[in-house]
């Protein structure tokens, strides 16, 4: 996975998604470690929890495929 921070970090990773002010704050964690990493791509809008939880889920499943992890985007539905 790609960081703001730290560049790539891989290994057992823990993935915290925060959802506030109509965007989603992804962050990425050593598991047990305490210092937490910024996910390149992350602020993202989400105007809902739900698309929020959505994104985390994607997160997630990037991360479980590696090759360098990024946000991925969301489809949006056409209003």
């Amino acid at each position: 996975m790609l960081t703001d921070e730290a560049g790539v970090v891989t290994g057992d990773l823990t993935v915290h998604t925060t959802w506030t002010e109509g965007e989603a704050r992804v962050a990425v964690q050593y598991s047990g470690a305490s210092d937490w990493f910024t996910m390149s791509g992350s602020p993202v809008p989400c105007t809902t929890e739900e698309e929020s939880r959505d994104l985390h889920e994607a997160v997630v499943e990037a991360v479980r495929q590696g090759a360098g992890a990024t946000v991925p985007n969301l489809p949006r539905p056409h209003v």
